[in-house]
């Protein structure tokens, strides 16, 4: 008997995890997929070039809120939860209106979400979004460009568009974000790859996406969002961990798979919490003895030399660092401070889509979030800059945020990279001779 199925995800692991294991499988029926996070999803379909023969008319998206009625009114069988950064309470209630519901309720390992590749793989995930692992990518990519080792990353999926059109795409010039139409989330994870000299892929079908990197790469680095698991089977695993959020290592999904499959825990921002940091550390040694531990920090430098003493300032951070990531605030506001700046609170003056983002995170007091899923979203975000009547505005994402705005306030980039190296060059140069590259 065909069992239906109705995958929970927010366009990304869950389209993966179908690809991976339902495509194909003539013992499953994927009758919808639910959206959450991301705004614009709902409503959509995953068109049938991408579904298969099995699925002649796309599978349809519908809102995870109408999960119960979706249960009976599509005789599901098993819903499937497939996407990241979550709490594991809020799994378990979701296994729970599931299972109140009638339906079973899973969730998809390695084993049948992994590919393997015919290169070497260092995967760079974390246990909360927001910890610091695009500077440890960055660290690592430095490190094989100059040992001369042919390399490529691979983003985690952001696949906001028309999804026919990003089943595998590639990123090596600023202009090609452009040529894309990224929206801002996709520009801060790609944008800083790029001006590092990285070639980045990124889409929809990670197999056609893993043949390609294979044709221009010795090494893959899996440069995992959101604190997904990786969709490739990794060679050597680091997996960071934040010392401002002690503990989340082990509350959050899939996070505490991440750290305790990890091969190397990086503990980010430990002189920012030294009691955090021994905190992680003494929960790796308790769960992942095995891991090799390493404690490091972010620099934050300015893309100029503003000085920010005693002027008003608007904050803006990294979308899903403060967002579902949790935060307060991030580099930005940290930079403002530490240099003397009056921080305005934003909430005050947002407009549309961003108030809304204040209503839905009510931790946002100090910062404006970077989102920007849409058009309509930036254009409120570029209002609610121009409304703030702050002198300037201080961007802690890590995309150049006045590529995608015009913003009547001039606007003071921070950047941040990892401060630690020996370490970490260290492990990557044993990996690289063990595997003679």
């Amino acid at each position: 008997m065909v069992r239906n199925v109705l995958i929970l995800g927010a366009a990304g692991r869950d389209f993966h995890d179908f690809n991976m294991f339902y495509r194909n499988n003539p013992a499953y029926k994927v009758v919808g997929f639910t959206a959450t996070q991301i705004p614009d999803i709902a409503g959509r379909k995953y068109p049938a070039e991408l579904a298969g023969k099995r699925y002649p008319k796309g599978i349809p998206i519908f809102e995870e809120k109408d999960m119960e009625k979706l249960i009976h009114g599509l005789h599901v069988n098993d819903v499937v939860f497939a996407y990241s950064d979550v709490p594991h309470e809020r799994v378990m209630h979701l296994a729970s209106r599931a299972i109140a519901a009638g339906a079973s309720f899973s969730l998809l390992g390695p084993n049948d979400t992994m590919l393997r590749s015919k290169r070497k793989v260092i995967s760079v995930c974390a246990v909360r979004t927001g910890a610091g692992k695009s500077p440890l990518s960055r660290e690592i990519s430095n490190f094989l460009r100059q040992k001369k080792v042919k390399f490529v990353l691979v983003r985690h999926p952001m696949p906001y568009g028309d999804l026919k059109k990003e089943v595998v795409e590639r990123f090596a010039t600023l202009e090609d974000l452009d040529r894309n139409n990224c929206t801002i989330e996709e520009r801060e994870d790609y944008e800083p790859h790029i001006r590092n000299g990285a070639v980045v892929y990124a889409g929809v079908d990670y197999g056609k996406i893993l043949r390609a990197a294979e044709k221009e790469a010795d090494v893959i680095i899996w440069d995992g969002g959101n604190n997904d698991l990786p969709f490739f089977r990794p060679d050597l695993a680091f997996v960071v961990a934040d010392a401002l959020r002690p503990g989340h290592e082990l509350l959050y999904h899939p996070g505490e798979a991440n750290f305790r499959m990890a091969d190397v825990i990086i503990i980010s921002k430990a002189s920012a919490n030294r009691a955090g940091a021994k905190l992680v550390a003494a929960h790796a040694r308790e769960i992942n003895p095995k891991a090799q531990v390493i404690e490091s920090d972010l620099l934050l430098t300015e893309e100029g030399d503003t000085d920010l003493r005693g002027r008003r300032v608007v904050v803006i951070e990294d979308g899903p660092t403060v967002t579902h990531g949790g935060m307060a605030y991030g580099a930005g506001y940290e930079y403002a401070v530490t240099h003397g700046a009056i921080v305005l609170e934003p909430g005050r003056f947002a407009v549309g889509m961003i108030k809304d983002a204040f209503m839905q995170y009510p931790h946002l007091r100090k910062v404006l979030p970077a989102v920007g899923y849409s058009e309509k979203e930036i254009m409120d975000l570029q209002e609610t800059i121009n409304r703030s009547n702050a002198e300037l505005v201080v961007s802690g994402t890590p995309t150049d945020i006045r590529r995608v705005l015009k913003a009547n306030i001039p606007i003071v980039h921070i950047a941040y990279e990892m401060k630690e190296s020996g370490a970490i060059r260290k492990i990557v140069d044993g990996f690289l001779r063990k595997n003679g590259l």
